[in-house]
This record gives C-alpha cells, sequence and structure tokens, in this order.
C-alpha cells in the first residue's frame, strides 16, 4: 500500500471534481474538546460533503467492555454508509480539521468493513482552497455492500488486550503527558501499557496538517507489524493510516487505554 492508496490531496481532489468524476465526500468533523462537528459542517463544507458523525455512525455505544468508542457493526455501518450515499465503485474521501482524527477513523471503519477506494484529504479543511458550501447535503441513497459485520475481525488487523500487552511492538499515539501520567484528561486512570512507546499522531504531520514525507515516515524504527493504541481507538488510528501509506500494516487495538484503563487488573506504567 502506498501513500496515494491512503492519501488524496487537495489540488488532486478539486481536479477530479473538475472533471466530473464521481466521488463521495465525507465531513467527519470531531475533537476531544468538540465531538459534534455538525454545526461546524454547516457553517461550511466541502461542495457536496456529508456531515458523519463520528460518535454516532463510526462508533457503537450499546457495547460494553470495549472502550469509549467500540466500533460499530458491520449492518449499522452499511445502512449509514448508504444514508451518506456510497455507492459501489464511486470512490471516497475523508477530511476533518483537528490531526486527521476523525477522517483516519472513517478512513479505518470503512476499510475495515471491506469498503474499498477510501481516501483521507492530505491537511484536511484548511487544505482546501476551493469554495465552501453552508447547510446539509441530503445525498440520494447509495447501494454500497459491507463485506464484513464484525470490524474487530474485518479486512484491518486488530489485536485484544491481551495481544496488546504481548506486542512486539507496541505504539502509543497519545500526547506525551498523557503518556508519561502527568496528567489524564478523560479516563479514570493515567499512565500507559507496560512495554509501549509513545509516538502522538500529531507528531506525523507537518505543520499545517499534512502527511510528513515518506522518507522521514519510512525511518521510523516501528517494526514490519506494530500495535497501535490510544485513548479510545481514534487517533490510533491516524498512526495506522500513516505507517499504511509507507507499507506499514500497523494492528490497531480499538479499544485502547479507555479498555485498558478499566480492567483493574490490568498493570499500568508511568513515566518515560
Amino acid at each position: 500500500m502506498s501513500r496515494r492508496d491512503v492519501f488524496v490531496t487537495a489540488t488532486e481532489l478539486a481536479d477530479a471534481i473538475d472533471r466530473g468524476e464521481p466521488v463521495t465526500i465525507l465531513d467527519v468533523r470531531w475533537s476531544l474538546p468538540e465531538p459534534d462537528g455538525t454545526a461546524a459542517y454547516e457553517q461550511g463544507h466541502l461542495p457536496g460533503a456529508v456531515y458523519v458523525s463520528l460518535d454516532d455512525e463510526l462508533s457503537d455505544h450499546s457495547v460494553t467492555g470495549r472502550g469509549r468508542h467500540p466500533l460499530p457493526s458491520g449492518a449499522a455501518l452499511q445502512a449509514a454508509a448508504r444514508r451518506w450515499g456510497i455507492r459501489t465503485g464511486v470512490p471516497v474521501v475523508v477530511y476533518d480539521d483537528w490531526n486527521r482524527a476523525g477522517s483516519a477513523r472513517a478512513w479505518w471503519v470503512l476499510t475495515a468493513a471491506g469498503i474499498a477506494d477510501v481516501r483521507i484529504l492530505d491537511g484536511g479543511l484548511p487544505a482546501w482552497h476551493g469554495e465552501l458550501s453552508s447547510g446539509t447535503v441530503l445525498p440520494e441513497p447509495g447501494d454500497v455492500t459491507v463485506t464484513h459485520d464484525d470490524l474487530y475481525a474485518g479486512a484491518r488487523r486488530t489485536v485484544t488486550a491481551d495481544e496488546a500487552a504481548d506486542a512486539a511492538v507496541l505504539i502509543d499515539a497519545r500526547a506525551p503527558e498523557r503518556f508519561r501520567g502527568d496528567s489524564e484528561p478523560v479516563d479514570p486512570v493515567a499512565g500507559h501499557i507496560p512495554g509501549a512507546r509513545n509516538l502522538p499522531g500529531p507528531g506525523l504531520l507537518n505543520p499545517d496538517g499534512t502527511l510528513r514525507p515518506a522518507a522521514d515516515l519510512a525511518q521510523l524504527d516501528v517494526g514490519g507489524e506494530p500495535a497501535v493504541y490510544c485513548g479510545s481507538g481514534v487517533t490510533a488510528a491516524v498512526v495506522v493510516a500513516a505507517l499504511a501509506s509507507v507499507g506499514v500494516d500497523a494492528a490497531l487495538f480499538p479499544g485502547s487505554w479507555s479498555q485498558w484503563s478499566a480492567e483493574s487488573a490490568r498493570p499500568v506504567a508511568l513515566g518515560e
């Protein structure tokens, strides 16, 4: 898998639109301080973009014991994807405006379900220099078919908590202060999984929010098949996507720290 298989530039997307090529665009604005991006979407979004709620449509909160953002079922995702207008054979571009977290989550979930040709807008919304539209887009229903109902055993590799504990290379994608346990603004326990190394997702991006050059990413000493976690399986997808762009097949621990720290018998490490 190459960079072009995972990411698309704003220029490439604009050129495809200008040529009249069909493309489904999804706006997945989400952040820890502001998880609901509806208002921002309605104020201004890429032309034709459909809003996707990470909390409500890319997660299933009826699932217990699997962290703060459990993966949705394939059936629920297929119904949502058809509402968004995703059609068989039509490329999908996902974007956000915060550290590629929302778009990487969408990319991971959709591709894990077996939906093909999904790419992340490199640089997110700030990279788009064309016109923006306001209001809400209601697309024609799509016809896409999901091929994996259980995303925990879907087309992308995942690990369980036990497998994460035994991983040869385990990456923690959270901010350094959360990794060290200096502070924990979200989960009740601070610290990290013993043996993990810290590789924050935003550190893989340039100052303008685009992905760092392939040469930089290829120099990361992460092994051939690392496992990645974060707070709840969202920002870890940024690391998984970045590594996929240079041919590294990283597994995701979907429950991440929110699941690990909720299991009282799990050990916790502090510091570097």
